[in-house]
């Protein structure tokens, strides 16, 4: 089946906006079966302008988006009026953890909650693992936040759930001990359960690096030959935009303009634009000074959280209290899920103030690791 097409331009488009949709299991996981034709009711439905993809990029709204996707990091100077900026944002920060308030100084809330119930973890890692960086090559996550994270996984079902490609999340961790779903969870690899890979035609037995025989879901696997094509398209197409960075995450292609000139961001946009308009069964989103090219199949990191619970045996289970820690836009899917089945805790990373669907909130990288050992220490006081 060819998907490329020029007869329908691709959309340029937030992840979907919260709604008060339900998400059943079984329903949700079949995108489509290898082989056959593509359902169109499996297709995220997004409105089509008849003034064209393009008119989006020559508005300033688009541009404005790319720049408010990531706020510049504020630097410390002596100077008067900047600092009242900083007092005046930690205000807000303050009066916005009202509404989410601290993972850490609501430990002992969380905690309560969590008694006689088994907690299942989802980390997000860039942002919150690992903090954010120039070369996105170097997102190299601390000994330190390692080694908790190793330990919470041997307290607690425990996964990484990126935008990177899935090999690239477990060059960075290098942890047997957990999970790892890539591409924004269009790359799963889990626990091995009958149920499960039965009931998947996208699911298949494989292997780990240890020779663990484990499930590996890959519902967009179709497209790798157009992700593959579009990665190189626009590598080329780039490569005369100082700062460009395309990235391959196996099932979605990310193009990173945070060392870009803010001159040239519409560039960058522009060539994106040019290289995907051929490609219907594309959409571009946007993340954190990133601009990402993925499948339009009905599958998101909040399915992904689904998916895993079922393949832990711990989905529509009242003991379960499943919690996500991420920082990013491709985040919220995930915590929109908790929040509608009202069975656990979404946790946004951020010093900057933003509506969510989490519950709660951490600062940065640092308040993630101690989150992660205060969880550590309540398992092992709990168990005596």
């Amino acid at each position: 089946m060819d998907l490329k097409s020029n007869h329908t331009a691709p959309v340029l488009t937030d992840p979907a906006p919260i709604s008060k949709s339900r998400m059943g299991v079984h329903s949700s996981l079949l995108p489509y079966t290898p082989g056959a034709a593509f359902s169109s009711n499996l297709f995220l439905t997004i409105p089509r302008k008849k003034t064209g993809v393009l008119d989006d990029f020559r508005s300033s709204s688009w541009v404005d988006t790319m720049k408010s996707s990531s706020p510049p990091h504020k630097k410390m100077t002596k100077d008067l009026s900047n600092e009242i900026s900083f007092a005046d944002t930690d205000v807000a920060y303050r009066t916005w953890t009202l509404k989410y308030p601290s993972a850490l100084t609501s430990f002992e809330q969380i905690a309560n909650f969590a008694k006689g119930k088994r907690i299942a973890l989802f980390l997000d890692y860039d942002g919150t693992l690992s903090p954010i960086v120039d070369n996105p090559d170097c997102a190299f996550m601390s000994n330190a936040m390692r080694s908790a994270v190793k330990k919470v996984a041997k307290c607690f079902p425990t996964a990484i759930i990126s935008g990177r490609s899935r090999d690239k999340v477990y060059e960075f961790v290098g942890l047997t001990e957990l999970y790892y779903a890539g591409s924004h969870g269009m790359d799963i690899m889990g626990p091995v359960r009958q149920s499960v890979s039965d009931d998947q035609p996208n699911c298949m037995r494989s292997a780990d690096k240890q020779g663990k025989e484990v499930n590996l879901f890959q519902p967009a696997s179709e497209f790798l030959p157009m992700i593959d094509e579009v990665y190189s398209s626009l590598v080329d197409s780039t490569k005369d935009i100082k700062g460009a960075k395309v990235e391959n995450n196996k099932f979605c292609v990310s193009v990173h303009y945070r060392n870009v000139d803010e001159k040239s961001w519409k560039s960058v946009a522009q060539c994106v634009y040019d290289v995907i308009k051929n490609y219907p069964r594309l959409r571009l989103t946007h993340g954190r000074k990133v601009l990402e090219v993925r499948p339009v199949i009905n599958w998101d990191k909040g399915k992904a959280v689904t998916f895993l619970l079922e393949s832990l045996g711990l989905s529509n289970c009242d003991d379960v209290l499943p919690i996500y820690v991420g920082d990013d836009r491709t985040d919220e899917d995930a915590f929109k899920v908790l929040r509608e089945r009202n069975c656990g805790y979404g946790v946004l990373v951020t010093s900057v103030p933003k509506e969510s669907n989490a519950f709660y909130s951490l600062r940065d990288p640092s308040e993630v690791m101690e989150f992660l050992k205060s969880l550590v220490m309540w398992k092992k006081s709990s168990a005596l």
